[in-house]
């Protein structure tokens, strides 16, 4: 069923006035369109900002009410997640378990920042003064613009939203333009649970309307922006002539070196988890893998068995085990990518093409594919964001440790060993936000701070405590008091 999109303005709920109209498809068959409205027009689009930047309602609720807000939104999740799940499933061609999984996280972040309303909320200083005490107090920076990715369209928004609102701020959320409806399942939590209509605008927009309302509006104190190097790399550019504060978190090319001490049954799993999980279409996917020469034909014959036995089908089968590609112009540009490789002397080991089932014929379908390629290639160097994994053969861990570190992103990176000693010489040397021993790339949790290095992002970490530090300023008082 075809579903209509109203966009929320505040109280008021009305169509969209841009003058194309814009069609959801979903990915496992782009015969079905989801949704079918017109985005927000330029003065929708103003009139909402209007609306989030000129209400102070949720900035002056008490902190304790705001948590349990957020609370309350988690448990409309978890009660509604079946319902979520085949939305995010459908939309976005993930498995009904990845999912599930993911509805499940992203209430996680609303139970996380929504408990820290209890925690203590600022600092008590000495001061060289008599009779005179001194404090440290966390505000909200004001107004905040999220802009969100399709690979995770509702778990990278709850990740943005949750502490944005639990510190005061108020948020403009940009949902992918692949993925509306699960930018809507955020609202519709977050309201279910209390949040006042003015606290949160979502902007199903055009991406010029966004730049031309949103990024030039003197009122935007901080943008959040989760997707490609080039894009976020564009809007620090910017802003940069403006005190607006800028969280970037970009592109990876995740390195696994596997060494010759590995159990290979527990590489095998976690790679293939990290490889094709989400048909490869996340920021920490495991890219590249780095295998002692000694080890690299056994590794490779158990990799290739478990990549063939992966079913590739619609993502709302329960035989599905990998689902489709976002979108057609996504699925084409994976097969360049694997076409390129192959002319620069790279070999198809297994896949690297849409598999022939006619069945499938109408989805966004692409086989999970490993590539032997030398670290000279693009495949090599360039985020895939697909079921592409790349493979090269080491010779020492010095040599391991270089090749991984060769790369302008610097996001997530794992090791399988036995040997403590090379686990902790990976933690220390490899440049990378995220590392990992004998675990995938990918899989962080809510608690624990998230963020890359170098071209995978900004300074300013997500989740955790340290995520509560973007969206705010530190305000220092003192008082005599006789």
């Amino acid at each position: 069923m075809t579903r209509p999109i109203s966009h929320r303005i505040g109280e008021r709920i009305e169509p969209g006035r841009a003058t194309a109209e814009v069609e959801d498809l979903d990915p496992s068959d782009q015969r079905n369109v989801l949704a079918r409205f017109r985005p927000l027009d330029d003065d929708q689009v103003g009139a909402l900002v209007d609306v989030v930047a000129g209400s102070t309602s949720w900035a002056d609720t008490p902190t304790i009410e705001r948590g349990a807000v957020l609370q309350r939104a988690a448990q409309h999740l978890r009660a509604n997640r079946d319902r979520f799940a085949t939305t995010i499933a459908t939309e976005n061609g993930k498995t009904l378990r990845e999912a599930s999984i993911e509805v499940d996280k992203s209430a996680d972040f609303l139970d996380f920042y929504g408990g820290l309303a209890r925690a203590p909320q600022g600092t008590l200083l000495a001061d060289g003064r008599p009779n005179t005490y001194a404090r440290v107090i966390a505000e909200p920076v004001g107004l905040v613009l999220a802009i969100c990715p399709w690979n995770d369209p509702l778990l990278t928004p709850a990740r943005k939203v949750a502490p944005a609102l639990a510190t005061g701020n108020h948020v403009l959320l940009k949902p992918a333009q692949h993925t509306p409806l699960a930018g809507l399942v955020l609202e519709e939590a977050l309201l279910a649970g209390g949040l006042p209509p003015d606290a949160l605008g979502v902007l199903i927009c055009r991406r010029d309307s966004l730049e031309r309302v949103v990024l030039d509006d003197p009122r935007l104190a901080a943008v959040t922006f989760t997707g490609s190097t080039e894009v976020g790399n564009a809007l620090r550019a910017r802003l940069a002539a403006r005190n607006v504060r800028v969280q970037t978190e970009m592109g990876g090319k995740n390195a696994a070196i596997v060494c010759a001490d590995a159990d290979l049954d527990l590489t095998v799993e976690a790679v293939v988890a990290g490889a094709f999980g989400q048909a490869g279409q996340r920021c920490t996917a495991t890219s590249r893998l780095l295998v002692a020469r000694e080890i690299e034909d056994r590794l490779l014959e158990r990799l290739m068995k478990a990549t063939v036995a992966i079913a590739v089908g619609p993502s709302t089968s329960a035989t599905t085990t990998m689902g489709p590609l976002v979108a057609m112009d996504h699925r084409a540009d994976v097969a360049r990518h694997v076409a390129q490789a192959v002319d620069d002397g790279a070999v198809v080991l297994t896949g690297g093409a849409p598999p022939g089932d006619d069945d499938l014929a109408h989805g966004c379908f692409f086989e999970p594919t490993i590539v032997d390629a030398e670290p000279t290639t693009r495949l090599w160097r360039d985020e895939v964001f697909g079921p592409v994994l790349a493979v090269h053969a080491f010779d020492s861990v010095d040599d391991a440790f270089a090749l991984a570190n060769d790369s302008i992103y610097g996001l997530a990176a794992s090791v399988f060993t036995r040997s403590l000693t090379i686990a902790e010489r990976a933690i220390r040397e490899i440049d990378a936000g995220q590392v990992a021993v004998n675990l995938p790339t990918s899989g962080w949790d809510v608690h624990e701070p998230f963020g890359g290095f170098r071209e995978s992002g900004s300074a300013f970490k997500e989740q955790g405590l340290p995520g509560l530090q973007f969206y705010t300023r530190v305000k220092t008082a003192a008082v005599r008091f006789s």
